[in-house]
């Protein structure tokens, strides 16, 4: 699961950055909108948490620039502007949640894994396919009743895959999810071709088909 954070709180951001890592999930952070609008542009991401008041702009800016070019990310603004006006306007805007500062870091976990869950999975903690399941909440998967011992990269990976059924993923954009600012930096992506061959053998090892198609010279595909 990988998350933006907009934020130009550095301490603040520095604690969001940690939490959110040390609970498995994958975050970058930005502090202005000029970097933001960068990375939004290019990148794609499960959750935006966005902060209203930024040095070079405003919050809203970058709310409207994800809703023109059609972005599907689920946005989370975290702001100390507590009116209602300012609430009513970023939900209208098209943000799917809003939560004011000061606020616990346990809070906005909770609320990440929400819009997430809402967005990819039906709002459900426990994801299926077939003979396959997910607890979101435990990291537990089991197929045909039967637990599997997944890395976290191979957790990953089997949730972007199968929240992505029937569409064409390429090496990079797999890499990019997996391993986000870190992906620009690797020569290649072989990692990737080791992280599906592991996943594909866990889960066929496990009783389940290979839902996993690749295809070559374009990337790898879930079929449902």
């Amino acid at each position: 699961m990988k998350i933006l954070l907009i934020e130009d709180e550095k301490d603040l951001a520095e604690s969001i950055v940690s939490y959110l890592k040390g609970n498995d999930l994958t975050c970058e952070w930005v502090s202005t909108t000029e970097n933001a609008l960068d990375r939004i542009y290019v990148h794609d991401y499960d959750c935006v948490l966005l902060d209203l008041m930024l040095p070079d702009g405003n919050g809203f800016d970058i709310l409207k620039a994800l809703k023109k070019k059609n972005k599907t990310e689920g946005v989370i603004i975290t702001s100390a502007r507590e009116s209602l006006q300012t609430k009513i306007e970023g939900l209208t805007m098209g943000a799917d949640d809003y939560l004011t500062k000061p606020f616990h870091l346990s809070e906005l976990l909770a609320r990440i894994l929400a819009l997430v869950r809402r967005k990819n999975f039906k709002g459900s903690n426990l994801v299926r396919f077939q003979e396959i399941e997910i607890d979101l909440l435990s990291k537990n998967v089991t197929v045909r009743g039967n637990k599997i011992d997944l890395t976290k990269k191979e957790m990953d990976l089997l949730l972007f895959m199968m929240g992505n059924q029937n569409k064409v993923l390429s090496k990079s954009t797999i890499a990019e999810h997996l391993s986000g600012d870190l992906a620009d930096m690797l020569d290649n992506h072989d990692f990737v071709y080791a992280h599906i061959k592991n996943l594909k053998k866990k889960l066929h090892e496990a009783g389940s088909p290979d839902y996993i198609r690749t295809v070559y010279g374009l990337g790898y595909q879930w079929l449902a």
